[in-house]
């Protein structure tokens, strides 16, 4: 719940730099009071949602539904984010039912999954992780259109990180439990970490083993944050 009209100027430089990194993908998730206005502004850029809802229409007062976001200029959707499912209360079964909706509209679909510091202190990150994927994964997801982002809720916006073992560690089980539930097509997902990613430290963790490409957070909200990440992302 952050930006404004007056801040989509950001996003000109952002465009910029994605146009001088043709290697690296950068997609950038608004919210939905800005998505025409963004798609509008930089149409090279990739722009989409931070959510939608499970429906593709109907009684649900104050909901954005799938087919909303697309006809206004989305290509994409965040379903599961930390935020959402601790604030929101949404579980794993309602990650699902929205990248099933997103798919159903030609969205791309980030999901996202995360343990909380609790769990991870009470060292049950990886079958948290694990349970969430087996419950939120459609089971005819590939990388043509899905995107699975590793973000432990305890690094959102908080300025720590796991150690580089520890994200490589939870990468490593994400991309074999994407094994176990879609077979040879978990080879071509890509899982990105998300979890106070910024520009000093961009570079280790896109190079960590199973690392496909960063979720970023507050880093995002301006270009002087944002480039870095991407030319760290072009660099490697």
């Amino acid at each position: 719940m952050n930006g404004s009209r007056a801040l989509l100027v950001e996003l000109d430089a952002i465009a910029a730099a994605a146009s001088a990194a043709p290697g690296v993908d950068v997609w950038v998730a608004v919210p939905f009071t800005l998505i025409a206005a963004a798609s509008e502004r930089v149409p090279g850029l990739a722009i989409g949602a931070e959510d939608v809802h499970e429906a593709d229409s109907g009684a649900h007062t104050g909901c954005v539904s799938a087919a909303m976001v697309k006809e206004v200029g989305a290509s994409f959707t965040i379903v599961g984010h930390s935020e959402r499912r601790a604030d929101q209360h949404e579980t794993s079964h309602d990650a699902w039912a929205k990248a099933a909706a997103a798919r159903r509209q030609g969205l791309q679909v980030i999901l996202c999954c995360g343990e909380t510091e609790a769990e991870r202190d009470a060292d049950r990150a990886e079958r948290v992780v694990q349970a969430q994927i087996e419950k939120s994964v459609p089971d005819n997801a590939d990388g043509s259109w899905f995107t699975l982002a590793y973000e432990p809720r305890w690094a959102i916006g908080t300025g720590r990180t796991p150690t580089l073992d520890e994200i490589a560690a939870i990468h490593a089980i994400a991309r074999a439990k994407l094994r176990m539930l879609i077979g040879d097509a978990a080879a071509g997902v890509r899982i990105l970490y998300g979890g106070s990613v910024t520009g000093a430290n961009a570079a280790s963790i896109l190079a960590t083993p199973n690392v496909d490409g960063a979720l970023v957070g507050g880093a995002s909200l301006t270009a002087d944050k944002f480039v870095p990440i991407i030319e760290a992302a072009a660099g490697l």
